[in-house]
């Protein structure tokens, strides 16, 4: 997996492998407002997560998650919050607490 110097060097290498849907966190599913296309816990696998720093606080972190569906679907989730605001809305993707892949 990469390591990125940056979310901009990050999301332009995950489009150019085929990440290009963009997802945001609901409180049931993960929703694409380009494709007005919603997936649910067992239609997608996280396949990266990258971890960038704040450079002064936690709250300036960012995480971005790559995902696929069972169709082939390529995507993204940026999470401009910190990792515990989409973590409630991913774990129960993997079935785990954290998502494995943490870069940063």
């Amino acid at each position: 997996m990469e390591n990125y110097e940056s979310l901009n060097d990050a999301l332009n290498d995950l489009r150019k492998r085929g990440y290009e849907a963009d997802f945001e966190p609901q409180s049931d599913c993960l929703y694409c407002s380009d494709l007005d296309l919603r997936l649910y816990e067992e239609e997608f696998h996280i396949d990266e997560v990258h971890r960038f720093e704040g450079r002064s606080e936690m709250e300036d972190s960012v995480v971005v998650y790559a995902l696929t569906s069972p169709t082939g679907l390529k995507g993204t989730i940026v999470d401009g919050q910190g990792f515990s605001l989409v973590n409630s809305s991913l774990e129960f993707a993997n079935g785990q607490q954290s998502p494995p892949g943490i870069t940063g």
